[in-house]
């Protein structure tokens, strides 16, 4: 059919495959949720539907409207949120609870987009640069505020698709560097780390002595660095005594094994641990997971739903299910990296990146890898509001990519 021409079959067919598998796994931990979770399917369907009648500058045109409303959201969080397991980052409607971070993603994703469409947009000038990372970070100060640590790292997904549109690579890795040295020194001697980064700058200068002789803003860019990744570390121990012993907890099991903790923060991990490597090659088979069945992990419908998949289907299903989402993200970058327009691209490498570091922060936290900050899979998890949410950006995309491909341009 004509009108099907530019519908990307592919990325549709992975999209709904991811949906309905997630479905049948919830529905093995709690029948009633599985049942819930098709509903929000369906309207995830329902809204695809409408955005794919929908024009495209639609979403360029209300992109500051999203955005804005996104941030207003997350701010109304503090007088009229409600707290469940120890966070105040939901809405409670009657029966019916909202996540409102899911959303102010979207929002970010299209302003993003927006601004980097502009004609005088340059990553490279401090005016384009500034203004881009405020619009990132405008949501993830009030993500921090909360606190929701797990979404506040999926804001640096945006890090990603600013390096495709031009971001210095020593911007980009200084970022990324900040971030693994204030994980890593939290629990490991921050002398070592100093030592490594020291180490690590000695031989970039020995290599690079030819470009910085001469270049003295070159050699205090590196002091500077190299100052505040070791103030950065230092500081680290002192932040993790002063945080919530949860939360502490969470990234000590890393460390000590989650034997130590086991009757607390080391529980969830202990007993994931234990599902997945029941299910042996092959698996145990449909609701017959003992660990799954016996309800032995909390919160196993939602952001330990790996697990389930690794008792049940076993190590091929699991390997499968890993490699629906691996060609999924995949295509995403593919098709946007082939967009015409600016906008497509950039939302395309944002959706694309928050679905990847969702994607392996829930795998590696479900395997002991990260620590358990609350981050669902996409179109696994249950849940209205990652569902929903995800779907949105998914057909946004996918309509983008329709636009683009019959475009005349």
């Amino acid at each position: 059919m004509k009108w099907a021409e530019g519908i990307d079959k592919l990325g549709i067919t992975l999209y709904l495959m991811l949906c309905i598998f997630a479905i049948f796994n919830i529905y093995s931990v709690k029948a009633d949720l599985g049942q819930k979770q098709l509903i929000f399917f369906g309207i995830s369907l329902f809204v695809g539907m409408m955005i794919f009648f929908m024009r495209t500058k639609f979403f360029e045109n209300m992109s500051p409207i999203i955005y804005v409303g996104g941030v207003l959201l997350l701010i109304g969080l503090f007088p009229f949120g409600t707290e469940i397991l120890g966070q105040k980052n939901w809405y409670k409607f009657g029966g019916f609870t909202m996540q409102p971070v899911e959303f102010a993603k979207i929002g970010t994703t299209l302003m993003l987009a927006n601004y980097a469409s502009n004609q005088d947009f340059d990553i490279k000038k401090k005016r384009s640069l500034y203004t881009s990372i405020a619009i990132v970070a405008i949501p993830g100060i009030v993500v921090l505020m909360i606190p929701d640590v797990g979404s506040l790292l999926v804001f640096f997904a945006f890090v990603m698709a600013l390096y495709r549109e031009g971001l210095s690579g020593w911007l980009f890795g200084v970022i990324f560097i900040f971030a693994a040295t204030f994980l890593i020194s939290i629990a490991v001697n921050p002398l070592y780390v100093v030592i490594a980064i020291l180490i690590i700058a000695a031989i970039f200068v020995f290599f690079n002595f030819y470009k910085i002789q001469g270049n003295v803003m070159y050699i205090v860019a590196i002091v500077l660095t190299v100052g505040v990744l070791s103030g950065l570390s230092y500081s680290s121990s002192y932040i993790l005594t002063k945080l919530p012993k949860h939360q502490r907890e969470r990234i000590e099991v890393l460390y000590k094994g989650e034997k130590a903790f086991r009757d607390t923060s080391g529980y969830n991990l202990l007993y994931s641990k234990t599902a997945i490597g029941s299910g042996g090659f092959t698996g145990k088979g449909y609701k017959q997971g003992s660990v799954t069945q016996g309800k032995f992990v909390p919160e196993q419908e939602t952001d330990y739903i790996f697990c389930t998949v690794g008792e049940e289907w076993g190590f091929l299903g699991s390997t499968l299910l890993i490699i629906c989402y691996s060609i999924f993200i995949g295509r995403i970058y593919y098709l946007a990296e082939n967009q015409k327009s600016t906008f497509n691209r950039v939302f395309g490498y944002s959706f694309a990146s928050v679905l990847l570091i969702h994607f392996a922060i829930n795998l590696g936290m479900v395997m002991g890898l990260f620590p358990t900050v609350g981050i669902p899979l996409p179109f696994f998890s249950y849940g209205g509001s990652s569902l929903l949410a995800f779907s949105i950006m998914t057909f946004i995309f996918f309509k983008l990519n329709y636009a683009d491909k019959n475009s005349l341009v």
